[in-house]
């Protein structure tokens, strides 16, 4: 028998463990809700200053590195790793290690300035940055689909997910341009300059599904890649967004009910009132017209 009971406590205690560990993680979750607006001004900003910082013989060439820097560092502090999610926590050292060779990179490619090697540093700036974009995306995913609850700022970040996917198609698809050249053909506004903005373009065409035809996949490559966003922007908003708004209606269901149970209890006249009422006094009295027994031999006042 002492065995037995020796069972049932390792077994509470690991309950309760567990249950403790679904708590601190959910707590972790709730606290990145803050960073969920910073991060889509950070990306909304990088995308509509693209074409500034791109355009051929631009004097803010620093400022393309500059936002892309911004972007890095609001994006770790957004999706930090997640104790004790192991997998998490390895995510987030893979991205931390791409972001800050990115970082690297990228300015050391300001200061080149079309000398040495300046074509390798500038692939691997795509290469580095779109492997940072993609990782982030896919992690904002998990996050996002594993929050608690739903308000205007996990909304913010649904929305920064969808501009970051864009984003990671467009530095993706431009890796691939300078690896194979040819792979897309960037139309008659297509130079060496405009590549980033051009196919950052092309990548929200793909993903709204609009097919203006302007930009197009010129191999196989080019093709498979735009199968690839395509289903991701379709994934992206049929599942995660479903998702959060599933979640977000029944939040609101829940809040409306503890609303009018709020309600109901603060109305003297209501039965839990009137229970409630009985309970204070120390007798279950109130709305349902029942009254205690009193105790034998005594007499009732």
């Amino acid at each position: 028998m002492a065995s037995v009971g020796d069972q049932g406590d390792g077994r509470l205690h690991a309950l309760r463990q567990q249950s403790e560990r679904k708590r601190r993680f959910h707590r972790q979750l709730v606290k990145l809700e803050s960073q969920f607006v910073p991060l889509l001004c950070s990306v909304l900003l990088l995308v509509v200053l693209l074409p500034v910082t791109a355009a051929p013989g631009s004097s803010f060439h620093w400022l393309l590195p500059l936002l892309l820097t911004f972007l890095i560092t609001q994006s770790l502090r957004a999706l930090p790793g997640l104790k004790p999610n192991r997998l998490s926590m390895a995510m987030f050292t893979v991205q931390r290690i791409l972001g800050i060779s990115a970082i690297a990179t990228m300015w050391g490619l300001a200061l080149v300035e079309q000398r040495g090697p300046y074509l390798i540093l500038r692939f691997m700036v795509l290469l580095l940055t779109g492997l940072f974009a993609m990782l982030a995306s896919l992690r904002l995913v998990m996050v996002l689909a594993r929050v608690p609850r739903v308000n205007a700022e996990v909304m913010a970040g649904a929305a920064a997910g969808y501009i970051y996917l864009g984003l990671t198609g467009g530095l993706v698809a431009a890796a691939l341009q300078v690896l194979v050249p040819g792979t897309f053909s960037l139309g008659s506004m297509g130079s060496h300059e405009l590549l980033i903005d051009r196919l950052t373009y092309f990548s929200f065409v793909v993903l709204a599904g609009l097919g203006l035809g302007d930009v197009l996949p010129h191999n196989f490559l080019g093709e498979r890649f735009v199968i690839l966003l395509s289903l991701s922007g379709t994934l992206y908003l049929a599942l995660l967004m479903g998702l959060l708004i599933g979640r977000f209606i029944a939040t609101q269901e829940v809040e409306l009910e503890f609303d009018a149970l709020a309600d109901e209890v603060e109305d003297p006249d209501s039965p839990i009132a009137g229970r409630l009422a009985g309970l204070a006094r120390g007798a279950p009295s109130g709305g349902d017209g029942l009254q205690s027994e009193a105790p034998p031999g005594t007499q009732r006042p």
